[in-house]
């Protein structure tokens, strides 16, 4: 069966197979650089402010109670390297062992509770939850938003302190961090 291609005369289509390829990568470049996010493109408030909003993921915060297991998983199987521990003191978190695992840019605290203080793992109310710490630019207006929208926050003090936690409408602990 032969085949009825079209004809290209001189000047047409083949010659010009170069200028489409030009216009495809310009047009290429111009859609990545458009979805790229940058402190530039950060949404203006009214007053020409930049506005209030989350500009990264600070760690992700997991409650251990099977630490040999937990330290397997991120550390040989994920490639998470320890980058420091502590143990806390004061109310609620009084012998916490937290281990903070980095990789790349992302941390991850174990948090490991003293057996003596097991009855202090609540959802929320001290540093004894799992949780993930978002970054932020400016915690006072956003923490004025949640509390206008009926969102509880654990710390009435997030302007002084930059930091709160809150409980997201699927039981989620969500902790902000301008620090």
């Amino acid at each position: 069966m032969k085949r009825n291609y079209p004809q290209t005369t001189r000047g047409g289509m083949l010659n010009s197979l170069p200028q489409y390829m030009l216009c495809l990568a310009l047009l290429l470049a111009s859609i990545s650089t458009s979805f790229a996010q940058t402190d530039d493109a950060a949404p203006m408030a009214e007053d020409g402010q930049t506005q209030a909003r989350v500009t990264g993921l600070r760690y992700i915060c997991v409650h251990v109670i099977e630490l040999e297991k937990s330290l397997e998983l991120y550390q040989e199987i994920l490639g998470f390297q320890m980058d420091d521990a502590e143990v806390l003191k004061g109310p609620g978190v009084e012998g916490m062992l937290v281990m903070k695992l980095k990789a790349d840019d992302l941390t991850i605290a174990l948090s490991v509770t003293a057996p003596q203080f097991m009855h202090t793992i609540e959802p929320i109310g001290n540093t004894n939850h799992n949780h993930f710490m978002l970054k932020v630019n400016d915690i006072g207006p956003i923490g004025d938003k949640l509390k206008a929208a009926g969102y509880e926050l654990e710390n009435e003090h997030y302007v002084r302190d930059k930091y709160t936690f809150f409980e997201g409408p699927n039981g989620e602990i969500v902790g902000l961090s301008a620090w």
